[in-house]
C-alpha cells in the first residue's frame, strides 16, 4: 500500500518533494512553453506563489548531471511523458541573490564574494567536463568577472551549454525599503548602476537565462545590460504557471480525503468555497479576465489543508500568521511616503473602494521606484493588488482577497494605534453584543466618540475619506463579520456591509452601514436634512437588492445611517 504523501508546506526543494513522497502540483507542462519563449526571461510573482520550488524543478530538469534520475524525478509528471528537446542539456549555474549580505554599502564586495563561492562550487560539480589544469587556474582567480570570462572560454572550447537561473534577483532593491528613507534615492541610484554593470557580464555568455523575483525594480537597468531581456510576467499563457488553480486544489483535497487524511464527511466544494474569498482571485494578465479561473496563493492553501488534517476543521484564523512578514513589506513600501505624500492617499483610496484605476508599469528603474506613478504597480507586483477589470485604456486593480484586505486594515490600525485613543478590548466586547443581540448603538457610538477625539491630530486624518478609513480599520476587528466596503447593491455602493462570517461563530444580526459627512463650514440644518433624506433612500434601495438575501445568511438585517458634521456625529438612527 502506498504511503500517504506529505504536505510540502514551506518546502522549496523539488528533489526533496519527490524523493520524500510529498504532494506535488504538476507545473512541468509549462517547461515546453518556456522553451518557446526568447532565451533570456524575467518572470515576476508575489511571495508565496511557489517561485523557488518551480525554479528548483527547472534546475533538476535541465541539469545534465540529473539525466540518470529523470524517470525517478519526472516519470509520473507531465513532462515525463512529454520531454522537451532541452531536457538535461545544460550545466546549470544557480544564484540566489537573497543569500548575499544586505549591507548596501558593501554591495559589490558581497556580490563578488558570493558569486565566487557559487562559481567554485559550479566548477567542482562539472569538473569531469574540463581539464584539471583549467579547473585549478579557475579556482585561483578571486574575481567574479574574471571567473565568468574563464568559464565562457572553457565552456565554448569544450562544447558545454550553460543555463543561468537567478532567484530573488531584485533582492537588493527590496532592502532599500528597510533603509533610512532619506537615503533611498542615493541607494537606488547605486543599485541601478551596479545591476547595469553586473548583468552586462552575463550578456552573450549563457545560452539561456531565467530570472525571477517579486518586483520589476531595476528591470530597466537590467535589460539595458542585456538588451535582450524579455518580461513574461503578464503573458496570458503563463498566468497560472505559479499558484494553484481551483482544479489543482480540488484534486489535492480529493487525494487527501481518499487517503483518509481528511474527514470522510467533509465537503470539498464547501472547503474551496470557504477558501476562495481568503486566498483566491489573483489574475496576472488582462487577457485572462475573460476566464473565470483565477489563481490561489499556494502557501495559504497548504496552510488551510494542514490545519484541516490536524484538527478536522478549517483554521480558526484564516490569515496565515506567516504573512506578518508580508505586512512588514507593505509597511516598508509606505515608508517611502516621507518622500511623496501621494502614496498614503493611494492607500486610502484602495482601502475604501477596494480598487484603483491605474496603468500597470511593466518595468521601471531603481531610481523610479520612489515616484508616485509606480506605487500601484509596486502593490500589484507584491500581490497587494490584482487585475480586476479594464477601465478604458487603464486597468482596474483591486484587493484580491480577504487575506490581503486584512493586511491593509492592519496598516490603518497601526497608524491610529499610536494615538492610544481606542480601547480595542472594550470595542471587541461590544461587537459580541452587536452580533448576537443586535445592540449596535454602543460600538458605533464609541467609534464615533474616538473619532472625535482624533480631532487633536488633524494632520493624521481629515474629512470623509478618513471617516471611512477609521471605521474600516476598527470594524475589521470584529470576528463575527467580514467588513465589505463599497458592495454593489442595486446599481449603487453601500459604505459598509457587515457580512456574517459563519466560519466559526454564529451571528444573529447583520448590518448595512451608511456614513454621511458635511464639512463644518458648510453645515446647515437644510443641507443636513436633504443629505439624510438621500441616505434613507439609498440604504432602503440597498436593502432590497437581490444579493442581500443570500449575503445576510438568515440574520436580521439592520440599516444604520451615521451623519457627521466635521469630526462630530450629529445623528445616528436605524432605518426601519
Amino acid at each position: 500500500m502506498e504511503t500517504v504523501k506529505q504536505i510540502p508546506y514551506g518546502v522549496a526543494d523539488f528533489e526533496s518533494v519527490i524523493n520524500q513522497n510529498m504532494y506535488y502540483v504538476d507545473k512541468t507542462m509549462y517547461l515546453a512553453e518556456l522553451e518557446n519563449q526568447p532565451r533570456t526571461l524575467i518572470f515576476i510573482r508575489p511571495r508565496r506563489f511557489g517561485k523557488s520550488l518551480f525554479i528548483s524543478m527547472m534546475r533538476a530538469y535541465y541539469d545534465k548531471l540529473k539525466a540518470k534520475d529523470f524517470d525517478k524525478l519526472f516519470g509520473s509528471l507531465w513532462v515525463g511523458s512529454h520531454p522537451t528537446p532541452l531536457r538535461n542539456h545544460y550545466q546549470v549555474l544557480y544564484l540566489d541573490i537573497s543569500q548575499i549580505s544586505n549591507n548596501i554599502d558593501l554591495l559589490e564586495d558581497n556580490f563578488n564574494r558570493y558569486c565566487c563561492i557559487k562559481l567554485n562550487d559550479f566548477i567542482h560539480t562539472y569538473c569531469e567536463d574540463y581539464p584539471e589544469d583549467k579547473i585549478n587556474e579557475f579556482l585561483r582567480a578571486n574575481n567574479f568577472g574574471q571567473k565568468l570570462n574563464m568559464l565562457l572560454n572553457m565552456s565554448r572550447k569544450y562544447g558545454q551549454a550553460l543555463y543561468l537561473i537567478i532567484d530573488e534577483y531584485d533582492s537588493f532593491t527590496n532592502i532599500v525599503f528597510s533603509e533610512q528613507v532619506e537615503e533611498t534615492y542615493f541607494k537606488t541610484s547605486l543599485i541601478g548602476r551596479f545591476y547595469s554593470h553586473v548583468f552586462k557580464l552575463f550578456k552573450g555568455m549563457f545560452e539561456r537565462i531565467f530570472l525571477t523575483g517579486v518586483s520589476p525594480v531595476t528591470l530597466d537597468d537590467l535589460t539595458s545590460g542585456f538588451n535582450i531581456g524579455w518580461n513574461i510576467s503578464m503573458a496570458p499563457e503563463l498566468d497560472k504557471m505559479l499558484g494553484f488553480s481551483t482544479e489543482d486544489v480540488r484534486q489535492m483535497f480529493t487525494y487527501f480525503k481518499e487517503a483518509g487524511q481528511l474527514p470522510a464527511d467533509c465537503d470539498i466544494e464547501a472547503m474551496i468555497a470557504e477558501m476562495k474569498p481568503w486566498y483566491d482571485n489573483y489574475c496576472f494578465a488582462k487577457e485572462c479576465l475573460e476566464s473565470d479561473v483565477r489563481v490561489f496563493n499556494c502557501d495559504m492553501v497548504l496552510y488551510y489543508l494542514r490545519n484541516y488534517i490536524s484538527y478536522k476543521h478549517s483554521p480558526e484564523i484564516m490569515l496565515d500568521p506567516n504573512t506578518r512578514t508580508d505586512y512588514k513589506k507593505l509597511n516598508m513600501l509606505i515608508q517611502l511616503d516621507k518622500l511623496d505624500g501621494d502614496r498614503k492617499g493611494v492607500m486610502m483610496e484602495i482601502i475604501e473602494k477596494g480598487e484603483i484605476a491605474a496603468t500597470l508599469i511593466p518595468s521601471f528603474s531603481a531610481n523610479e521606484m520612489t515616484e508616485p506613478e509606480t506605487f500601484p504597480s509596486l502593490l500589484f507586483y507584491y500581490g497587494m493588488l490584482t487585475i480586476k477589470g479594464k477601465y478604458g485604456s487603464m486597468l482596474s486593480l483591486g484587493i484580491p482577497n480577504n487575506n490581503v484586505r486584512m493586511q491593509y486594515y492592519n496598516y490603518i490600525l497601526k497608524q491610529y494605534a499610536q494615538y492610544k485613543i481606542v480601547n480595542v478590548n472594550k470595542l471587541q466586547i461590544a461587537f459580541v453584543k452587536m452580533s448576537l443581540d443586535g445592540l449596535w448603538q454602543e460600538p458605533l457610538q464609541y467609534m464615533a466618540d474616538c473619532y472625535k477625539q482624533l480631532s487633536s491630530v488633524r494632520d493624521a486624518i481629515e474629512g470623509e475619506r478618513n471617516i471611512q478609513g477609521f471605521f474600516l480599520a476598527y470594524l475589521s476587528l470584529n470576528d463575527y463579520y467580514i467588513t465589505a466596503p463599497e458592495v454593489e447593491l442595486n446599481h449603487g455602493y453601500c459604505d459598509f456591509f457587515l457580512l456574517p462570517n459563519m466560519t466559526h461563530y454564529q451571528a444573529n444580526h447583520s448590518y448595512i452601514l451608511e456614513l454621511k459627512y458635511l464639512p463644518k463650514a458648510d453645515y446647515t440644518e437644510e443641507k443636513a436634512a436633504k443629505q439624510w433624506a438621500e441616505a434613507v433612500e439609498q440604504i432602503n434601495g440597498y436593502a432590497v437588492a437581490p444579493r442581500v438575501e443570500a449575503l445576510r445568511q438568515g440574520t436580521r438585517m439592520h440599516k444604520i445611517i451615521m451623519q457627521f458634521c466635521g469630526w462630530e456625529l450629529v445623528r445616528m438612527e436605524e432605518i426601519m
